[in-house]
């Protein structure tokens, strides 16, 4: 059956849904180390990523430490190669500090920078494709403010985390409502705690899924897509297949499920398929391909966009883009 030219909302909207496309739509996103200092300075590079490469989804990608930058965590970039900030100090140095938490104000600091580049973002790119924020979930924003004391905070000192997390969920809400009303069409909402190698998933079920509920129920109407990233290994799968979101992405090609297992433990549209460790950054343009033409195979097409599990790291060859990009293309209508 001959599937009419779609544009990008359509593409993306019918693969959600499992219904026929003219393509099965691609995303791949990395970080702008040193120019995402600034709105204009990562609003820019996002944009000419998108006019080299016309994925189907734009993912805005600040710096890893922007939600936690204004409540006094000091980071600078040293050349990592995920194109990720190290941490130099963090606020929370012992229990007693969650109780200082307060909400931000989210159209200053660091918080409204990254509003801002949504807005440039939106006028320069018009209604082309989704533009999706990266948003971290309360549980995550709450780790990257302390360091290996989080996990303990979270057996002993529940009472004072709680506290903290509270003003944080509030924040978080608080920047997803400012994104979408600068021009962003929904979220990319990455959790780094919903993993079985961290925490149980009655600890992720009290401090992560209550809050993460508590932010997706807030916009509920108005995100046109939200995207679930669930970060690590040994990943809490099934526990975060029923959030409200529309697609979920995980590093499926690293850890379980793969997407084709996924495909009957969920009823999500799905991301993934590229494995962003290893072939993205070191491979070559045909194993690419193949990597490609491989997650189209396992879900015949549907349900699914074409991602990496993560980031792709800032050294990955621009041949290796260009065959994901192309093999789309070529795999034709599904």
């Amino acid at each position: 059956t001959l599937v009419a030219t779609m544009n990008k909302h359509q593409r993306i909207q019918a693969a959600v849904r499992g219904e026929a496309v003219d393509r099965v739509p691609i995303a791949i996103w990395r970080h702008w180390p040193i120019v995402d200092q600034t709105a204009e300075g990562l609003a820019q590079a996002v944009l000419e990523f998108q006019r080299r490469f016309d994925f189907d989804l734009v993912k805005v990608t600040p710096e890893n430490t922007f939600p936690v930058t204004d409540w006094g965590v000091a980071s600078e970039y040293r050349g990592n190669d995920q194109g990720t900030r190290e941490v130099l100090s963090r606020p929370i140095k012992d229990h007693h500090d969650w109780l200082h938490i307060r909400p931000l104000d989210v159209t200053k600091g660091v918080l409204g920078r990254e509003v801002d580049c949504i807005r440039l973002v939106k006028a320069q790119l018009g209604g082309q494709a989704p533009i999706l924020q990266t948003v971290f979930a309360p549980m995550t924003v709450a780790a990257k403010l302390t360091d290996q004391r989080f996990v303990y905070d979270v057996r002993e000192r529940r009472w004072e985390l709680r506290q903290a997390l509270g003003p944080i969920t509030q924040t978080v809400s608080d920047f997803v409502q400012a994104c979408l009303e600068a021009g962003a069409d929904g979220i990319f909402y990455a959790t780094q705690s919903a993993t079985t190698a961290t925490f149980t998933e009655d600890e992720f079920r009290e401090f992560g899924m209550e809050n993460d509920l508590r932010v997706l129920e807030s916009i509920k109407g108005k995100a046109k897509l939200v995207l679930l990233h669930i970060h690590g290994m040994d990943v809490m799968f099934d526990l975060l297949a029923g959030y409200p979101v529309d697609v979920i992405n995980w590093h499926d090609r690293r850890t379980p499920p793969g997407l084709r297992e996924a495909l009957t433990r969920c009823t999500r549209g799905l991301a993934g398929g590229l494995n962003e460790k290893d072939t993205l950054p070191k491979a070559t343009a045909e194993r690419v391909d193949a990597e490609v033409a491989d997650a189209i195979a396992q879900t015949s097409g549907r349900r699914l966009i074409v991602a990496p599990g993560c980031v792709m790291p800032v050294t990955t060859p621009e041949e290796n883009i260009t065959a994901a990009r192309c093999a789309v293309e070529k795999e034709g209508p599904k």
